[in-house]
């Protein structure tokens, strides 16, 4: 007969063997589990390093297409723009070094820069805006007449600096007076809009040039639509204009971007959105060549663009 001494002493070997049965079976699951974490970080790690060797590469083989780009840059442009002249407008994130770069390249294509025009940061604030169309309305010449579809402050000021700064495509010759010239700028800039290089002279044909366009989201919509429509009148004033910039232009609200969602800018005004390239520069000029001869086009890489430059298959 099982006493009760040797029933507690047998639940009590029940329980001890449950719990030293429950210690070793998780201390195997444990290093089952450490070892299989062990396996996915070395597998991850060696996916990012992957990834870190593609990007490498990637980057080698597009400064080598930078490289090869700029060599043979002046052969590809050359005389495209042979005695013509260009104004060159720049917003206030252009990169100094895009700038430089392109007007080079308008010079290695027999472009003439007759003069750069900067808008301020004041030009592109909303808050301005009131102010920046009292100031165009006052200072139109007496031979100039406004564009009856320019309305707001962009198309106002890119109107009335397109007929002051860019010859008449039909006779050639400027709009204005010189002195009614230096008066339009003159009080653009005592107003904080505008900054531009001394002796600026009348062009043929204009460069809208613009960043990434990064920055203040809330804003960003306001300012990328007053430079579209600026850039937008600037072209229907002279032999042609493009809009080129960064990637970021042609993204979201950027500029570019607004240009391609409307169909009455896209029509006329060209886009580029690869300015930080050296394929850009050159399309750049290509674009403007095209504008000349009647054409326009969008072209990049960015959303909404036709072809990556001018003469490629469309994508």
């Amino acid at each position: 007969m099982i006493s009760m001494r040797h029933h507690a002493v047998s639940l009590v070997a029940v329980f001890l063997a449950l719990a030293i049965g429950i210690v070793l079976g998780s201390g195997l699951l444990a290093d089952s589990v450490v070892s299989g974490l062990r396996d996915d970080k070395a597998e991850l790690r060696q996916e990012v390093q992957d990834a870190e060797d593609r990007a490498s590469l990637l980057d080698a083989q597009l400064l080598a297409a930078d490289g090869f780009d700029a060599t043979v840059a002046p052969r590809i442009v050359r005389d495209e723009l042979l005695d013509r002249s260009v104004l060159v407008v720049t917003t206030p994130d252009a990169d100094p070094e895009d700038l430089d770069a392109l007007v080079r390249t308008v010079a290695a294509a027999g472009g003439r820069v007759t003069g750069r025009v900067s808008l301020t940061e004041s030009f592109v604030d909303a808050a301005g805006a009131d102010q920046l169309r009292t100031t165009v309305t006052n200072v139109v010449p007496a031979g100039v007449e406004l564009q009856t579809g320019a309305v707001d402050p962009g198309s106002l000021a890119g109107d009335l600096l397109g007929a002051v700064l860019l010859v008449d495509p039909g006779t050639g010759q400027p709009r204005s007076t010189p002195e009614e010239r230096a008066l339009a700028l003159s009080t653009l800039r005592s107003g904080g809009f505008v900054t531009y290089d001394d002796g600026i002279e009348p062009a043929q044909a204009a460069l809208v040039v613009t960043g990434d366009h990064t920055g203040d989201p809330e804003h960003a919509g306001n300012r990328a639509a007053l430079i579209a429509r600026f850039a937008g009148a600037v072209d229907g004033r002279g032999a042609g204009a493009v809009l080129t910039g960064r990637p970021g232009a042609a993204v979201g609200n950027g500029p570019i971007a607004v240009v391609r969602a409307d169909a009455a800018l896209a029509a006329g005004l060209s886009t580029v959105d690869t300015l930080d390239r050296e394929s850009g520069r050159i399309t750049t000029v290509l674009a403007l060549r095209e504008q000349v001869d009647g054409g326009s086009g969008r072209y990049g890489t960015g959303p909404n663009a036709a072809s990556v430059t001018v003469g490629s298959p469309a994508r």
